[in-house]
């Protein structure tokens, strides 16, 4: 699976997540090289970097500034169904690795 010049939006976040409706992700990919820039909604900019699998899962790190001014961390898992218009879904396991460490879950949408 390739992700390269992809953009997904969230349509679905665990309470404790910062992503929200207006974040949108560009996704960059070389190989099995994955890159992301995002922003929007309540953070100013985000960056991911992640490894893609054979069967399209991606173990990546993520850090991001929110409106507050706080650095944020995290590691996630994204599992990707392709729907029947041949977009992608992806299924998200993440943690954050700052702050409360806590775990949640999210679901983004190809555009």
């Amino acid at each position: 699976m390739n992700y390269h010049n992809k953009t997904f939006k969230p349509i679905q976040n665990s309470e404790n997540g910062e992503v929200s409706e207006g974040v949108l992700f560009t996704y960059q990919q070389e190989g099995n090289i994955l890159s992301c820039e995002y922003s929007g909604g309540t953070i100013l900019k985000g960056h991911l970097i992640g490894v893609v699998n054979e069967e399209g899962v991606i173990d990546m790190r993520y850090h991001q500034i929110n409106k507050n001014g706080e650095l944020k961390t995290g590691t996630c898992v994204s599992t990707p169904e392709v729907l029947s218009n041949g977009k992608i879904r992806l299924y998200e396991s993440w943690q954050w690795s700052s702050g409360d460490r806590s775990k949640g879950s999210s679901v983004l949408e190809e555009i």
